[in-house]
C-alpha cells in the first residue's frame, strides 16, 4: 500500500481495524484545507504504536471518524537524549525545538539562566512545534517540552547517572569525537546569547556528571550549537552509528 502523504498525531490507539475520531481542528485542516473526503488515506501516529494507513470513514465540519487499514511504519523511539538550553529570540527558539525533535532528542527542557532574555515562554506553543516537525519528518515520536525553569534549580534535582554533556563556547577549538564517552542516558546544555555567566561557569565545572565539549573552532550560535551537538552526540553514542 503506498504511504499516505498527509499526516496526523493523534491521542488515540491505533490498530488493525481500529476507529479513530478526529478533533475539530484536525477535521477542519483535512477537510476544509486539504479537500479531502470519505475513502481518502491519511497516515497517524500516536507516538507509541507507529505509523498507520488510515480511511476516512466519516467526514463532517466539526469531526470525522477515520479507521486504521495497516500499519505503515513500526515505532521508533529516539535514544536517551535530552536537550537542555536557554531560549534565545522567538523563531531560533522555535527552531532549536523543531531540529530537536528531527536529529532525535527524547525530551526538551528549556531553562532560564543568568543571561537568558526570555523571561517566560510559551510551553503550548513549543509543544505544537515539536509535533509539527515529527509530522512533517516521518518522525513516529513526538518529544515532550517542558515549561521554563531555573538552571541552578533543575541542577539541584539532577539525577546524576544521566550525564550532562556542555557545549561550552570558552573551548573554542577542535571538535571533540566524544568517542571516550559511555552510552546511556545523556542530556546535552546550550547556553544562552552571550555565553553562560561565570558563576554558572564555576558551578557547571564542580558537578562530576557534567562533561564539557568544545564544538569546533568557531563561536557558535545557540540554535546552531544545538544541532552541532546533537549530531556529534547521535554520531558517537546515539542511533546513527
Amino acid at each position: 500500500m503506498e504511504r499516505a502523504k498527509i499526516r496526523l498525531h493523534v491521542d488515540h490507539p491505533l490498530g488493525q481495524g481500529q476507529a479513530v475520531p478526529l478533533t475539530q481542528d484536525q477535521a477542519h485542516y483535512l477537510f476544509s484545507v486539504m479537500r479531502e473526503g470519505p475513502g481518502s488515506r491519511v497516515a497517524l501516529f500516536n507516538g507509541r504504536d507507529g505509523e498507520w494507513t488510515a480511511e476516512v470513514a466519516e467526514a463532517a465540519k466539526k469531526g470525522g471518524r477515520l479507521v486504521c487499514l495497516e500499519q505503515a511504519a513500526a515505532q521508533l523511539n529516539p535514544p536517551d537524549l535530552w536537550l537542555i538550553f536557554a531560549p534565545i529570540r522567538k523563531e531560533r527558539t522555535d527552531f532549536i525545538v523543531e531540529k530537536a525533535t528531527e536529529l532525535g532528542c527524547a525530551r526538551v527542557l528549556p531553562v532560564q539562566t543568568d543571561f537568558t532574555n526570555a523571561q517566560r515562554i510559551r510551553q503550548d506553543r513549543l509543544q505544537a512545534h515539536a509535533l509539527e516537525a515529527a509530522e512533517q519528518c516521518l518522525g513516529t515520536y513526538v518529544p515532550p517540552v517542558d515549561d521554563l525553569v531555573a538552571l541552578n534549580a533543575l541542577m539541584k534535582g539532577w539525577d546524576p547517572a544521566r550525564r550532562i554533556l556542555w557545549a561550552d563556547e570558552s573551548l573554542v577549538g577542535p571538535a571533540e569525537t566524544l568517542s571516550g564517552l559511555v552510552p546511556g542516558p545523556w542530556a546535552i546544555l546550550i547556553g544562552p546569547e552571550g555565553g553562560f555567566s561565570e558563576a554558572e561557569r564555576a558551578k557547571l565545572r564542580g558537578l562530576d556528571f557534567v562533561t564539557p565539549v568544545s564544538l569546533g573552532p568557531r563561536i557558535l550560535r545557540a540554535d546552531t550549537a544545538a544541532c552541532a551537538a546533537i549530531t556529534l552526540w547521535q554520531a558517537a553514542l546515539g542511533d546513527w552509528r
